[in-house]
């Protein structure tokens, strides 16, 4: 008698469980897969016969704001379709994602890699009306070396050059928000960092992307410098949100740590995030996008 209902229970029970396991399944497709319009290949930076590009994602009901992903880890890039589901709340709260993808290092150097950002900024801006975005509700957002660019154009965005007859050059390459992943952010002092070679010189791993700078160490602590977001803080920089694991060996949690005490002296708003025992990425950091998003609400469309 036991068996006999609990067969009649399982009867009814499984295909509800099935149902349900369905419908959420369904759900969470849905979530990650949000309505938008993607066009690929927009040049933002051509020079003799190399182009680079960026893919623009629309959502169905923007909100005036766009979002550049610097399409970036250890300086190196690539054109393929960003998934969406990476980008899923950014798209669903109406932000406009430009996906930069950049020129890789070795083939090119870091310094030439940060122009190439630079005017992909300028280019946005340039184009804003042709997407529906508002010029000065820009955000930039990336992980690693794509942190690094970041905050590279938080910190050193600025107005073009008026003289230039480039109109995309004489536009401003300033960003209005920040919010990345465990970015290098002082290059001259790598810590605990195991691309610390011990001689005061660049990455270990990455020496190339930083030509005659990787064995003249007088020229490094120039070009280290200037590629330094920490040495470039001012109060009148954006505000930027970090995420950063404390178990982090590539990136230390040190190098967002003293970025937020330089930027704290100089009133530049700059809030951190550590994720305990989290290394140089985790899969759970698909979620954190989330709290990009609200950050990216607050600095861009609450002012």
């Amino acid at each position: 008698m036991l068996w006999r209902r609990m067969f009649l229970v399982l009867r009814w029970v499984l295909p509800f469980l099935f149902v349900l396991l369905t419908l959420t399944g369904v759900g969470v497709w849905i979530y990650f897969h949000p309505k938008h319009e993607r066009t690929e290949g927009v040049v933002y930076w051509e020079n003799e016969g190399q182009t680079h590009t960026l893919d623009v994602l629309q959502p169905a009901k923007p909100n005036g704001a766009g979002i550049l992903l610097m399409v970036s880890g250890s300086w190196k890039s690539n054109t393929d379709p960003v998934p969406v589901p990476l980008l899923a709340p950014l798209l669903r709260r109406g932000f406009t994602v430009f996906a930069v993808s950049h020129g890789s290092q070795p083939e090119y150097s870091v310094m030439e890699i940060v122009a190439q950002v630079t005017r992909a900024v300028r280019t946005v801006r340039h184009r804003a009306s042709d997407y529906g975005v508002d010029p000065e509700r820009l955000g930039v957002t990336g992980g690693s070396s794509g942190g690094h660019l970041s905050l590279w154009l938080a910190t050193r965005g600025g107005p073009g050059d008026p003289e230039s007859p480039d109109p995309v050059e004489q536009t401003s390459s300033a960003v209005q928000s920040v919010a990345c992943f465990f970015p290098a952010t002082d290059l001259l002092n790598l810590g605990a960092s195991t691309e610390n070679a011990g001689d005061g010189g660049p990455p270990k791993s990455f020496r190339s992307a930083f030509r005659e700078a990787a064995t003249n160490l007088v020229l490094w602590a120039e070009i280290g410098r200037d590629l330094s977001p920490i040495y470039h803080v001012h109060a009148g920089a954006p505000p930027v949100l970090i995420i950063h694991g404390d178990a982090d060996t590539l990136i230390p949690l040190d190098q967002s740590e003293r970025f937020r005490q330089r930027a704290r002296e100089v009133g530049m708003d700059v809030e951190l995030l550590v994720r305990r025992g989290k290394g140089h990425g985790w899969p759970e950091m698909v979620f954190e996008t989330r709290r990009f998003a609200d950050w990216f609400e607050v600095t861009l469309l609450a002012k």
